[in-house]
């Protein structure tokens, strides 16, 4: 791989990363110039100070931490299925994020308590699927999308009777929730630091990932410990995948769309592919968050309804590209 290439990409990444933070600063049902904005975020009082960084700079910092997650962990479950459908929502990982989640929040559990809720029921779901979906010597890929689907389902069908039995006071936050919403993030800080541990993580075995993209016994012959890459890889992406649920809530498709993307724009090599997903997938939640407030303001839409219209037609594009090379 070409370094300055590298260098390149990544820089320009982090470029648009920049700009889509600072439009979603100053663009909203108040409208902020952007010497306001620059002002606000080196400490001068302004007139919009609060507004941005109180109100919009968690929300766009939490909206980005959860794009990254979401993205990263669907650029791994794709390496490892190698299969453009994998996807944490389309598995159900998302789902069972979403029910243990709903769980803690019925019991009136703290954060902390939260999160774990979220990682125990994002994991319990991945091995019921990759269980269920295993059949003699190796997972099927149809099997294994199949049973995602079905769990998936299962998993809406949990989350629908919390919903029925939640009191009426916590409802309305709980469905806006459940469809995405990154309205309620204050504290994004977590976010971030599960992104930055979970980028750091990966990268020292990307080289291994691109070994293993290419086929369980040429990783073998070449000495790559295919077992323990592949529960390692499976425990981050669960860890990913709760980690932006139990922050913005169920947002669907952002693991699919980006990696995809990333791939045809970027080629498959891992050690790139990883880090631009996760820069990819931040300023696609920024930019569709920043969107969701401000098509209908100051009414707010839920970003999980917008990454939808987009992931949905782009996963039936694929599940017939898909269908054709069968």
């Amino acid at each position: 791989m070409n370094r300055r290439r590298y260098v390149a990409i990544l820089l320009a990444l982090l470029l648009l990363s920049a700009a889509s933070l600072i439009a979603a600063l100053a663009v909203g049902s108040l409208s902020v110039s952007l010497a306001d904005v620059f002002a606000a975020l080196t400490g001068k009082a302004g007139a919009a100070s609060d507004v941005i960084l109180q109100l919009r700079l968690p929300r766009a910092l939490g909206a980005f931490a959860c794009g990254g997650l979401l993205a990263l962990a669907g650029a791994l479950m794709q390496v490892l299925l190698r299969n453009p459908l994998g996807d944490p929502y389309v598995l159900g990982i998302s789902g069972g994020a979403s029910v243990g989640t709903l769980c803690a929040l019925l019991f009136g559990f703290s954060a902390l308590w939260v999160n774990l809720a979220a990682f125990c029921g994002a994991f319990l779901v991945l091995l019921l699927v990759f269980g269920l979906a295993h059949g003699e010597g190796s997972w099927a890929q149809s099997r294994l999308l199949l049973t995602g689907v079905i769990v998936s389902a299962g998993c809406g069908a949990a989350v629908s009777l919390i919903l029925s039995i939640a009191p009426e006071q916590s409802l309305h936050g709980m469905l806006f929730w459940i469809m995405g919403d990154a309205a309620y993030v204050t504290q994004p800080a977590p976010a971030l630091l599960f992104l930055l541990i979970g980028v750091l993580l990966v990268l020292p075995v990307a080289r291994d990932l691109n070994v293993l993209a290419r086929g369980d016994v040429q990783a073998l012959a070449l000495g790559v410990p295919v077992t323990a890459l592949r529960w390692f890889t499976y425990f981050l992406s669960a860890l990913l995948t709760a980690g932006a649920v139990a922050t913005a809530g169920s947002i669907g498709f952002v693991g699919l769309v980006v990696p995809h993307l990333m791939r045809l724009a970027l080629g498959n090599d891992q050690r790139l592919l990883l880090p631009a997903s996760a820069l990819g997938g931040g300023i696609l939640l920024v930019l569709a968050d920043t969107l969701a407030r401000t098509v209908i303001a100051p009414q707010q839409l839920p970003v999980g309804v917008l990454t939808a219209l987009i992931g949905v037609p782009s996963f039936l594009y694929l599940l017939a590209r898909q269908g054709r090379r069968t």
